[in-house]
């Protein structure tokens, strides 16, 4: 099972090797989406968990008992393609190819599967075709 949690480190957690022990103590695969981490400061990690859905409920309790915060990523990126004009610039941004121009038509296709929403095609976008939906 798959899941996406934002996880929200307070100065004092910020150190501590997270993904590490998801591996080691949980056996759960740990890709990292976004990181905002710096020592002193409170820390933000974007992360997409792999394992068993009861192992990685385990793992999301510990993390909250070691005072980090733990939120669901229920965000999705949304394309109005009434507004959208296919230029492609969000293609070249888009770190998992989840945004391509079709090589036959030249239009934008998005594949939703392959979507981080990493946000990074949102200020690429010149005519703020891109949007994200909560």
């Amino acid at each position: 099972m798959k899941k996406r949690v934002i996880l929200t480190f307070p100065r004092r957690t910020v150190q501590m090797p997270v993904t590490y022990r998801l591996a080691k103590d949980f056996n759960i695969a740990a890709n990292i989406i976004r990181a905002q981490v710096a020592p002193n400061q409170v820390g933000k990690l974007v992360l997409e968990l792999l394992g068993d859905i009861d192992v990685i409920e385990a793992a999301l309790e510990w993390m909250r008992a070691q005072e980090i915060g733990v939120s669901l990523a229920s965000r999705e990126i949304v394309i109005d393609e009434n507004r959208c004009v296919d230029c492609g610039l969000c293609t070249g941004v888009c770190p998992t190819q989840a945004l391509t121009l079709d090589s036959q038509t030249f239009r934008l296709t998005f594949k939703r599967s392959r979507c981080v929403v990493c946000e990074q095609c949102l200020p690429a976008c010149p005519v703020q075709a891109i949007s994200i939906n909560f």
